[in-house]
């Protein structure tokens, strides 16, 4: 893959390389890629990471799921199977010319009608399954508003309001996750109960913090340790104003009248097993790599970082300071890789932009002489924008108080776009979470 206006983007060895580094690391991760890695076929037998399938056992082979990297998957999927593929469905986030699986599109990061009957089919053929089905369920990053089935009396307009009210409150994936499970009918091991007493394996492609299969997606396939008063919890805790539909469900449940979604001593996950193929380990190596090769040290500062956007940026910062300063935490020449998903807490009338370009906008207000940094979504979209991220040095930003007016009113967007220092990718087709790469030279 590469990046738009790359020539314009390389005008440094350490520009060059940072995009090369972002490049391999999004590469790497795309879910075909994965797959030829982790799943094999020999014979009758299915391979997936060790584990064995024999599909001889099966009368049919059930393609179910969702996220943004479900159609990488299914396609490297159908290309192995061929005709063993019964039957399928998945919901995506753009439409997709699919071999014996059906294409439904939905709405990211905000689940749409199209979400909702996508979800609704996907249930519905799991429905189908029995003891002589195997579902192969593609579980992958952006699955969570993808594969929107609300639960029984929760409208999807509370449904919506909440998800939007939770991203734009700086609260974690877990929390959003915890609240998202409990209003839906297939996250939180929802799936696996609509097709309890199939075969059911997992193939994931993650975009969480750990690689956690209960928290890919928001768990369709994997017991919930979260419940109801958990997700109550949540919405205090970020003073969310909670819709009358899912108030109704949350009271409910805390007051035992309705079921806990399957924790993990459920019996159904006997026979569900999850295999993540890929995650943000995948393409933090893949950049390695590349700086290896190209004569600079490494350092991985560490693949989990989370918290506000604009304080990791800062932490970047330190970084490259104290590596010119005393070699530390890496020599140079030398690259520092991160990964992990940060966010940004919204205010009201907020401006344009995403997690990476507010990070990589608070970096460059104080980014050290020669240092480089590239901060990108793997997905290809940061934020709600079409922008993947940005690729910034000391250079890019000339007024630190007009800088610090656009942090102020997360509006880095404009700032960086202005400056040529948006990267594009289009849609890549993977989303393993965030990836930076910061390039300190000699």
């Amino acid at each position: 893959m590469t990046f738009e206006a790359r020539e314009r983007h390389a005008r440094s060895p350490a520009h060059e390389l940072a995009l090369d580094c972002l490049a391999a690391g999004i590469e790497a991760a795309r879910p075909e890629r994965a797959v030829e890695r982790h799943v094999s076929l020999d014979g009758d037998t299915l391979r997936v990471r060790g584990a064995a399938y024999d599909l001889a056992a099966y009368d049919r082979v059930l393609v179910l799921g969702g996220g943004k990297a479900a159609g990488g998957l299914v396609r490297a999927l159908a290309a192995l199977l061929g005709d063993r593929i019964d039957e399928g469905a998945v919901v995506l986030d753009a439409p997709a010319d699919l071999d014996r699986v059906a294409v439904h599109v939905g709405g990211h990061p905000v689940p749409d009608e199209g979400s909702v009957a996508g979800a609704r089919r996907v249930l519905e053929l799991a429905g189908t399954a029995d003891d002589r089905t195997l579902v192969l369920a593609t579980v992958t990053g952006g699955g969570s508003a993808l594969l929107a089935a609300p639960a029984a009396g929760v409208s999807p307009d509370d449904l919506r309001a909440v998800t939007e009210s939770l991203l734009a409150s700086g609260a974690s994936i877990d929390e959003v996750n915890a609240v998202r499970k409990h209003c839906s009918a297939i996250k939180g091991g929802g799936l696996a109960r609509a097709a309890d007493g199939a075969t059911v394996v997992g193939l994931l492609v993650s975009d969480v913090i750990g690689d956690d299969p209960a928290v890919v997606a928001s768990g369709p396939t994997a017991p919930d340790p979260s419940a109801y008063a958990d997700a109550r919890t949540v919405l205090d805790r970020y003073g969310i104003e909670v819709p009358a539909s899912i108030a109704e469900r949350l009271d409910r449940g805390q007051s035992g009248e309705l079921e806990e979604t399957p924790g993990p001593d459920a019996s159904l996950f006997d026979r569900v097993s999850n295999h993540v193929l890929v995650g943000g380990h995948t393409a933090i190596e893949a950049a390695r790599e590349v700086a290896e090769r190209r004569g600079y040290h490494t350092r991985l500062l560490s693949a989990r970082l989370r918290g506000e956007a604009a304080a990791a940026g800062l932490t970047h910062v330190a970084v490259a300071e104290e590596a010119f300063d005393t070699g530390e935490p890496v020599g140079t020449p030398g690259v520092v890789l991160s990964g992990g998903e940060t966010t940004v807490t919204l205010g009201e009338d907020p401006g344009t932009g995403g997690p990476n370009q507010e990070l990589a906008l608070r970096a460059a207000v104080e980014l050290p002489e020669g240092a480089v940094l590239g901060s990108v979504d793997t997905d290809g979209r940061d934020g709600a924008t079409d922008a993947a991220g940005a690729l910034v040095d000391a250079a890019t930003v000339e007024d630190a108080d007009a800088a610090r007016e656009a942090l102020a009113g997360h509006d880095a967007g404009p700032f960086l776009e202005e400056r040529g220092a948006l990267l594009r990718s289009g849609r890549t087709g993977t989303n393993v979470n965030d990836l930076r790469v910061l390039v300190v030279p000699e």
